[in-house]
């Protein structure tokens, strides 16, 4: 109970200190967005760092020679909140998650969301998904690196859902880079006893990137099946 007392004061302290930042953040990006993106990202890192030691969560870093210099859709299996910490602060360039909408309403929280190139997909409306997804990909040809959690939910026993074929294209229609991320752990953290936190081992692995020119006409048909493949033999890995 301790780790939560501490990691929910940071929080109180964080948010506090966010509201000069705010206006910090947004006279840099009048200026230079690419410098927000910067400063934004450096920023968040060091406070998911934070959280990260407060919990006391021992992180074993796999393949990260794998990532590529050009911006790609890292697309990830979904277990725990911590999965956004533990993928954001080990991958080394600016980066946006594709959120679920609820979370657009979470005061202070949805403002440092937007500075860090994240966006909200509302899943119950196909037009306006489609127009995230798209969105997504101009992020991704700007140099804006992006992540998806394509089962499009957490998963509840650490068995991975049918990844979601819709959302990879913001990859087709952006580099065609594709990186498998598989993470093992996190849920052990809060999940699997909530509301406790609980320190622990967490693995994350970053796959060989999937060029999708390079796929064959099937597995271009269902990129989210074959992805998901390629992270479930890592996980495989992770409990040998």
């Amino acid at each position: 109970m301790i780790r939560l007392i501490l990691v929910v004061l940071f929080l109180i302290i964080f948010f506090i200190i966010s509201l000069p930042l705010f206006l910090i953040e947004w006279i840099v990006g009048k200026f230079s967005k690419h410098a927000r993106d910067v400063s934004s990202h450096a920023i968040v890192v060091c406070a998911f760092r934070i959280i990260l030691f407060l919990t006391g969560v021992k992180l074993t870093v796999k393949g990260k020679e794998n990532i590529p210099d050009e911006a790609c859709l890292f697309v990830g299996n979904h277990n725990s909140f911590f999965d956004i910490l533990v993928s954001y602060v080990t991958i080394p360039k600016v980066m946006g998650f594709i959120a679920k909408i609820e979370i657009k309403k979470v005061p202070l929280l949805n403002i440092w969301m937007y500075y860090v190139n994240c966006l909200f997909l509302d899943r119950s409306n196909v037009r306006e998904g489609l127009k995230t997804i798209l969105k997504a990909a101009d992020y991704i040809k700007s140099g804006v690196s992006m992540f998806v959690f394509p089962e499009g939910t957490r998963s509840k026993d650490g068995k991975m859902l049918p990844f979601k074929e819709g959302s990879m294209k913001m990859a087709e229609k952006s580099t065609g880079i594709i990186v498998p991320v598989a993470m093992t752990g996190t849920a052990d953290i809060l999940e699997n006893h909530f509301p406790k936190l609980k320190s622990g081992k967490v693995t994350i692995e970053f796959g060989a990137p999937i060029y999708t020119k390079e796929l064959s006409k099937e597995e271009k048909k269902f990129i989210g099946a074959y992805a998901q493949e390629q992270i479930q033999h890592m996980l495989d890995e992770h409990v040998l």
